[in-house]
């Protein structure tokens, strides 16, 4: 399966942003994905193989427990087949960023005006 095959899909992709936190088992994930988009525990078990299976998740045992984890390799090449396509949105985060300092500036200095205005 191709990588944006198995994260085309929402349910593996919020499966994914769980995992990111650390290490989950299997009841704590199904939990979560059971509640935000109602399908059942088979469903989740499904979808955690496949995540398994395409090398984007890790299982390990312990004891009873199945603990799953994020496994950056896959993940590393999706990130390297978008590089081509960073400039266009990173010239617009660079803006972004230019105006978030700008705004932060411009409080910083109200800010230190109201003090100073306090004082006399």
């Amino acid at each position: 399966m191709h990588a944006f095959d198995v994260l085309g899909d929402p349910v593996r992709r919020r499966i994914l942003e769980l995992l990111a936190g650390g290490e989950l088992t299997s009841g704590a994930v199904t939990e979560v994905i059971r509640a935000e988009f109602g399908i059942s525990q088979p469903a989740v078990s499904q979808h955690l193989r496949v995540l398994r299976d395409s090398g984007f998740a890790s299982v390990r045992a312990e004891g009873t427990r199945r603990l799953y984890a994020v496994e950056p390799a896959p993940l590393r090449e999706v990130d390297a087949w978008l590089e081509p396509f960073r400039r266009f949105w990173s010239q617009r985060l660079d803006a972004l960023a230019t105006e978030l300092a700008r705004g932060k500036r411009a409080r910083r200095t109200e800010s230190l005006s109201d003090i100073d205005g306090d004082e006399t």
